[in-house]
């Protein structure tokens, strides 16, 4: 035992000597190479540039694209550690990238932000950290360091349906085509009878003085008020998905109102709650749709009960044309719809009115799912009563002669245009 100790000290007494120098040396390269990284990161002609591209204005419930270009003038590769100040209200505190620049390269990163609110979202900096192949130290390079930019209603699905409204390519999107089965008409002119001409219209005093058979053309009556009606009352505030319906109901008036005014109709718009407010008058105008949307960015849900009255009173007082009333707007039970039911009735005889209000998805699926116990049962037979109730809002609102749509909340824009589509076919205004 103690020759064993012996030894055990002659060794560590030899080999100490030989380890603190090879200590100093590798902390003398250590040194040598922190002093290298530092010149190429900071005393070097090369640098970082950069900024953030953003649109002037982002759709709300859609992915839009963030790009930021990058370049590297350093005469060495860096890797890059990237993060983005984005705003607060997406309550992301882990962003980040992290890349590869070569010497002399330039490149552009992209991610998506999905903003579910209204109004102006601040960008902070975007930080980009650059790292030699040395990888010691890293140079923090900070640019964009203040971008504000406004989220707009769902500019993005307006393009979309404006393209596909238009197309043979409704079905892929849930939208139907329809039959005419009515007429609403406006006399064009008189013209040669050709094959395939419906000989109704045939006019039998212009074939007389010209002796040969001559037809009225008719073309599509033109220029009819649309009128979106958003409920702007506490029921509209409830989320799915990250939007409150008021905003699924903004996003439909948006569209519904671009597609109106290509269909050569009149557009418009107002919200109620205990008053009428956001009112944009039916027009025809180029401004229109830019009026719309400016009015739809500033509606905001007020958190009080809506007053059916004060509508019916304010539609009587101020349409005097016959129009579409396309009302958004929510009711959870039979005996919330009796309530403001004189009402839809009185608006119904004197425009044709479409009652808009939406199912709970939350709801449905709660319903599906599997009962293993008896507090379970009882949970979903509450949620087959709510369930049942909007089918019995929905016959009741038909019995008294008021159009419907009962729609799932992300189906809301397809439903919307598939009714008016279904109106316009029909002749019913």
């Amino acid at each position: 035992m103690v020759l064993t100790t012996l030894v055990a000290g002659f060794v560590v007494s030899f080999m100490v000597p030989n380890l603190y120098g090879a200590l100093k040396i590798l902390f003398f390269l250590f040194c040598l190479l922190l002093l290298v990284d530092l010149l190429l990161l900071f005393a070097s002609k090369g640098k970082i540039e950069g900024h953030r591209i953003l649109t002037d204005k982002l759709s709300n419930g859609d992915e839009n694209l963030i790009q930021l270009q990058l370049g590297n003038t350093y005469l060495f590769p860096v890797t890059l550690k990237i993060i983005d100040e984005i705003p607060i209200q997406f309550q992301k505190r882990d962003f980040g990238l992290q890349s590869k620049l070569n010497k002399g390269q330039a490149k552009l990163y992209q991610y998506h932000l999905r903003p579910t609110e209204r109004g102006v979202y601040s960008f902070g900096s975007l930080n980009v950290f650059a790292i030699s192949p040395i990888g010691f130290l890293a140079k923090k390079y900070r640019f964009d360091q203040e971008q504000e930019v406004p989220v707009y209603p769902s500019f993005l699905q307006l393009q979309k349906y404006d393209l596909i409204a238009f197309t043979n390519r409704l079905h892929e999107y849930g939208l139907k085509k329809i039959r005419r089965i009515g007429h609403t008409m406006e006399f064009e002119q008189i013209k040669d009878y050709v094959l395939g001409d419906d000989i109704r219209n045939i006019n039998w005093k212009a074939t007389a003085k010209r002796s040969q058979l001559m037809v009225n053309q008719y073309q599509d009556e033109k220029s009819q008020p649309i009128y979106s009606v958003i409920d702007k009352g506490r029921v509209m505030k409830m989320p799915f998905n990250g939007l409150s319906l008021l905003d699924y109901a903004i996003n439909a008036t948006l569209v519904i109102s671009n597609i109106a005014l290509k269909k050569q109709d009149k557009a418009g718009m107002f919200s109620f709650s205990d008053k009428i407010e956001n009112r944009v008058v039916a027009e025809r105008r180029s401004s229109q749709m830019n009026l719309i949307l400016e009015t739809l960015y500033n509606l905001e849900t007020n958190f009080i009960e809506s007053d059916f009255s004060r509508l019916y009173v304010d539609v009587k007082r101020s349409l005097n044309q016959r129009s579409l009333l396309l009302l958004y707007t929510n009711f959870e039970t039979l005996d919330a719809l009796h309530r403001q039911l004189p009402y839809l009735v009185a608006m119904a005889k004197q425009h044709l009115l479409v009652v808009i209000f939406f199912e709970n998805t939350e709801l449905n699926e709660f319903a599906t799912q599997k009962a293993e116990t008896v507090h379970q049962i009882f949970e979903q037979t509450i949620a087959e009563k709510f369930i049942y109730e909007k089918k019995l809002i929905v016959n009741e609102l038909r019995k008294h002669g008021i159009q419907t749509i009962l729609t799932k909340p992300e189906d809301l824009t397809i439903n919307t245009i598939n009714k008016y589509l279904e109106i316009k076919a029909r002749g019913l205004i």
